[in-house]
């Protein structure tokens, strides 16, 4: 999982491999704006055929929290 969200993360963000592990923050570390961060959503939901509700939205800080929720939707 964490893989896959890395490669969109990289892709989408145009960051350094290397930069991006399950503690790095996306805002914070990888310099994601608003606008990059409903972008990244919207490519994750694509790619894995999920909706994430706006709630969720507030909770992702780290890529860990991303590959978190997305290993609870598809178990």
């Amino acid at each position: 999982m964490f893989d896959s969200v890395k490669k969109i993360l990289v892709e989408e963000l145009g960051v350094d491999p290397d930069t991006v592990k399950p503690e790095t923050k996306i805002k914070d570390e990888l310099g994601a704006d608003s606008l990059d961060v409903m972008q990244l959503l919207m490519t994750i939901e694509d790619e894995y055929g999920v909706t994430i509700p706006d709630e969720e939205l507030t909770s992702f800080e780290t890529v860990q929290d991303v590959c978190d929720f997305l290993e609870k939707q598809n178990p």
